[in-house]
């Protein structure tokens, strides 16, 4: 539907969109209290993820949370290994990174390197199921979590 439509940004011009990055932020706290945590938050449009992950970031940093953002690009999983995961693990930092990309980030071989990640969905876009949280930006002014059926799901989709 929408998928070339980017997720609006601006957190706080809209507090009305607050409480789902706040119930997003608290998930992740409460299960991710502390040291180096890798964030996903993937859809199938790199600008619309990018756009959702600095939010999220800018939320977690309203709680006291050191937060990075990068952008996936045109990494495969090699590459996100190497130049984002090997040198934030290294670190051993206490502070969340946060990647933002494409069905990449999710694919078999790379959804292991996050703790939690988040597939933005956009009007009638199947959920992925290798997601940790749904949300709904078909509304960019009114993201909403969504909970998926996955028995509902095509099986070619299943990964």
């Amino acid at each position: 539907m929408g998928g070339d439509r980017a997720y609006a940004g601006g957190m706080t011009a809209r507090p009305a969109m607050r409480p789902l990055f706040d119930d997003l932020a608290e998930e992740f706290l409460r299960d991710y209290p502390r040291g180096a945590r890798l964030l996903a938050v993937a859809s199938p449009s790199a600008e619309r993820s990018a756009a959702f992950a600095e939010e999220l970031a800018d939320v977690l940093r309203t709680r006291g949370i050191e937060v990075a953002v990068a952008a996936q690009d045109d990494r495969d999983e090699a590459g996100l290994r190497s130049d984002i995961v090997a040198p934030f693990r290294a670190a051993g930092a206490d502070v969340v990174q946060i990647v933002s990309g494409t069905t990449g980030l999710l694919a078999e071989r790379t959804r292991g390197l996050w703790h939690f990640s988040i597939w933005l969905i956009d009007g009638d876009e199947v959920p992925h199921t290798a997601a940790t949280a749904l949300v709904d930006v078909t509304d960019p002014e009114a993201p909403t979590r969504r909970l998926a059926d996955y028995c509902a799901v095509p099986p070619s989709f299943l990964t």
